[in-house]
């Protein structure tokens, strides 16, 4: 198959790109800048903006699926601006969603989140169970897609999969991530802040497993369904810093103010993805650490070697 991934310069979607590759798919990059994660020239590359439709519908000529993951993924931009959120993840999926009817025979795979189950308490939850009227604003914004996506099958008959991934980490994260920021403070020997008790879960999902969760969703028995790429096991924020200084060294754990808006939720299932498409996560959260770190310092070390002409 050949597919397009939207946001394929970036964190997941350049492992995406790997992960089709490795799989015997041919891969297209949509992105408003090349991958700094490929040697130029490696990957097929349209760069354009999802606010261009034609550009959308031009990178999609000869595709057979796109894996739409380009968003605003940073929940603390997502408030300070809320307008160029809208923008990006509700207007941008509609113009993907369009590009695809446009084409025509192109399935859109939506990367959607475990963020709609913010503010859902109780036992775990799975993809059949009822949602609530989003009490955040990136909830709104991925919510507002998944819609989308829905209603373009229904109209239009455009194909889609609905992926809510766990949240993310690895190599390539951007520096903001709460696994990152913890690295990089331990690895400078500063204290590891922590809001509230850190009793607040997630269900990490180290990227290289999301991107082989991912590329599995494009199997034809996930047409227009919804599936949770999560991890198996809940991480509270103070297991993350207990385990970043278990690895990097003995530094302070420091206890700050509990913080407004931060996720919170049941635990998500993801039976249904292992049961269809036969995909569980395989890294467990200690590895998955301990790989971004020795990613990080090789990345350093490449950094400061001298370039000869």
């Amino acid at each position: 198959m050949r597919v397009l991934v939207t946001g394929g310069s970036g964190f997941i979607g350049s492992h995406v790109i790997d992960k089709l590759g490795e799989a015997g798919h041919v891969a297209r990059n949509f992105d408003i800048v090349e991958s700094p994660h490929h040697a130029p020239g490696s990957v097929d590359t349209y760069l354009g903006d999802l606010a261009d439709v034609a550009a959308l519908t031009d990178a999609l000529r000869d595709c057979d699926a796109v894996i739409h993951l380009a968003a605003v993924a940073d929940v603390g931009q997502v408030v300070l601006d809320p307008v160029f959120n809208d923008t990006v993840n509700v207007r941008g999926t509609l113009n993907v969603l369009e590009a695809a009817r446009a084409v025509g025979g192109v399935r859109v795979l939506y990367g959607s989140t475990i963020w709609v189950y913010h503010g859902l308490t109780g036992e775990t939850v799975d993809e059949t169970t009822p949602l609530t009227l989003p009490a955040h604003i990136y909830t709104a914004s991925k919510l507002a897609g998944e819609m989308y996506c829905s209603s373009y099958a229904e109209l239009f008959d455009v194909p889609y999969t609905i992926l809510r991934f766990g949240i993310p980490y690895g190599p390539r994260a951007r520096p903001a991530a709460v696994v990152p920021a913890f690295v990089r403070k331990a690895l400078a020997g500063e204290p590891l802040t922590v809001a509230g008790a850190g009793e607040q879960c997630r269900r990490f999902v180290y990227v290289e497993d999301l991107a082989d969760g991912i590329v599995a969703a494009l199997d034809p028995a996930a047409v227009n369904d919804i599936f949770n790429l999560v991890g198996d096991v809940d991480t509270s924020i103070l297991e993350i810093a207990s385990v970043v200084r278990e690895i990097v060294g003995d530094v302070d754990i420091v206890h700050t103010e509990a913080r407004a808006g931060d996720f919170s939720g049941a635990e998500a299932s993801g039976a249904k993805a292992l049961a269809v498409l036969g995909w569980a996560p395989r890294t467990p959260f200690a590895e998955g650490v301990r790989r971004y770190i020795a990613w990080l310092k090789d990345a350093a070390g490449e950094a400061r070697a001298p370039q000869l002409d």
